[in-house]
C-alpha cells in the first residue's frame, strides 16, 4: 500500500473479479509485487492471488522514494545473504524474468559503501563485520586514512581512524526495472491487482477467513499477506495479529549538484554524522534523518524541515569533502521509514496465533534491496509452509513476541 497521500473516493475503488481468492496480499509496491510475482513462479502453486493497493501511483510509497542502493556491509549472516541474492537477481534479471528479446537488463552499480569511524570503538564493530562478511563472501576490506586517500584523494579525513569498503555487488541498483517487470508479469501470469483498500479482516478463532473492502465487497480469503508498508502496524492490529513494533520516520533525501565535480565515483560514505552521500549520475545524493529527534510521524505526513539540508545534511558533507563547498540543490524529498523500533531488522512470515496472516513488514530503509529474497521466501512459505531456498526463519515474528531483537549492527 502506499504510504500516504489522500484515500480515493468510493467511485474509483475496483471490485475484485471473484468472490475468493487463496492469497491476498495487503499492499502492491516492491515487497507485495515481490511476493506476486515470485508466488506466480511457483510451480506448485495453481491457486488465486488477489493484490489490494490504496495507491496505485505509488506516489508516497517507499518503493517510490528510495534510494535503490545495495550492500552486503551488514553484522548478520542473513543480511549478507538477503542483499547477494538481490544482486544475484539483478545481475541475472533477464533470465530470472524468462529471457526473452524485450527483457531490459538493470544497472548494479557496484562503488560500494564507505563507513567511516571516527574513533576506535566503531573501528571496532567494522572489523567485527568485516570478518562476518568475508566469511559470507563478501569483498569488505577494512582501509586506513592512507588507504583511503590513496583511492580517493578527495576526503578530509583528520578526525577519521578507519574506513570500511566494499565494491562486490554493493552500491546502486535500478530496482524501478525490477518494480515494473514484477507488476507486468505477475499480471500476466494472471495476479489480479485491484486500486481498493482492506478495511476489516474476519476471523474464526486463529484463522483468517476474509477481507472487508473499502468498496463494501467481502472477499473470502486463503492466506493474507500484510505488505502494508508504514500502515503494517495498524493493519495487523485490524487483523487481530498485533502488536508489531513499527512505525514512520522520516528520512530525507537531497540530489545536489556540486561547482567542482569529483573526478571518480564516489562510494556511498556514510560519514560519522549519520549523513550519507554517493554518486547520482551527473548529479549527487545525499541523505539523513531530522535534526535532533526523529519521531514517529503520520502516514501521510511528508513534510520537510528547510533547515535539515543547510543545518545538517550540507555542513556534513562540505566538510568530508571539501570540494562539496560549493553545491547547488536541486531536489529535495521526504519518504518514510516502516521503523521497526524493536531492532530495524524485517519481520517475515506467520503469525504464531493467526496461523494464515503474513507478516512483510519493518524493513527500515533495507526493504528495496531485500525484496528478491522476501518475495521468494514468502512465496516459499505460502507455497510449501516453509522455506525452500534462503533460512530467514531468524526474521520471524516470535522474536516481537518475546521481545528478543535480532541484534544488526550495521543500520543506517
Amino acid at each position: 500500500m502506499g504510504h500516504g497521500g489522500s484515500a480515493a473516493t468510493g467511485a474509483q475503488w475496483q471490485a475484485p473479479a471473484r468472490s475468493g481468492y487463496d492469497v491476498v496480499i495487503a499492499g502492491g509496491a516492491m515487497l507485495g509485487s515481490s511476493t506476486a510475482w515470485f508466488l506466480s513462479q511457483q510451480h506448485d502453486f495453481n491457486g488465486r492471488v488477489l493484490v489490494v493497493e490504496r495507491d496505485p501511483s505509488y506516489e508516497f510509497s517507499a518503493t517510490a522514494r528510495t534510494n535503490s542502493c545495495i550492500r552486503q556491509q551488514f553484522s548478520t549472516e542473513i543480511n549478507i545473504r538477503i542483499s547477494q541474492f538481490g544482486a544475484e537477481f539483478v545481475k541475472n534479471f533477464r533470465e530470472f524474468m524468462g529471457g526473452g528479446p524485450d527483457v531490459p537488463q538493470p544497472i548494479l552499480q557496484s562503488y560500494g559503501y564507505m563507513y567511516l569511524a571516527g574513533d576506535p570503538d566503531f573501528l571496532s564493530v567494522l572489523e567485527e563485520c568485516q570478518q562476518i562478511q568475508e566469511a559470507a563472501g563478501a569483498g569488505t576490506r577494512i582501509m586506513m586514512p592512507d588507504d583511503i586517500l590513496a583511492a580517493y584523494p578527495f576526503y578530509h579525513l583528520d578526525d577519521i581512524v578507519a574506513g570500511s569498503h566494499n565494491q562486490r555487488d554493493e552500491g546502486y541498483f535500478d530496482g524501478a526495472t525490477l518494480f515494473d517487470w514484477w507488476r507486468r508479469e505477475a499480471r500476466r501470469a494472471g495476479v489480479e491487482y485491484v486500486h481498493n483498500e482492506v478495511v476489516d479482516v474476519a476471523r474464526d478463532g486463529g484463522r483468517i477467513t476474509g477481507i472487508v473492502l473499502a468498496s463494501g465487497e467481502r472477499i473470502a480469503t486463503g492466506s493474507l499477506v500484510n505488505a502494508t508498508g508504514t500502515r503494517g502496524a495498524r493493519f495487523a492490529e485490524m487483523a487481530g495479529a498485533g502488536p508489531l513494533p513499527i512505525e514512520p520516520r522520516r528520512r530525507y533525501t537531497f540530489i545536489f549538484d556540486a561547482a567542482e565535480p569529483l573526478d571518480r565515483d564516489l562510494p556511498l560514505t556514510i560519514d560519522p554524522s549519520g549523513v550519507h552521500v554517493r554518486t547520482d549520475g551527473q548529479y549527487y545524493l545525499a541523505g539523513c534523518s531530522p535534526i535532533g529527534e526523529d519521531p514517529a510521524v503520520e502516514v501521510d505526513d511528508f513534510t520537510i524541515d528547510e533547515n535539515v539540508w543547510e543545518e545538517k545534511a550540507w555542513p556534513a558533507i562540505a566538510h568530508r569533502i571539501p570540494a562539496f563547498e560549493r553545491t547547488k540543490l536541486m531536489n529535495t524529498w521526504v519518504g518514510h521509514y516502516d521503523f521497526n523500533t524493536l531492532d530495524q531488522n524485517a519481520i517475515i512470515g506467520p503469525h504464531p496465533d493467526v496461523e494464515n496472516f503474513f507478516f512483510l513488514n519493518g524493513f527500515s530503509g533495507h526493504g528495496f534491496q531485500q525484496s528478491p529474497a522476501m518475495g521468494r521466501g514468502m512465496a516459499e512459505l505460502l507455497t510449501h509452509g516453509g522455506y525452500r531456498t534462503l533460512d530467514l526463519s531468524p526474521l520471524g515474528y516470535e522474536r516481537v513476541m518475546s521481545n528478543r531483537p535480532f541484534v544488526e549492527k550495521a543500520v543506517i
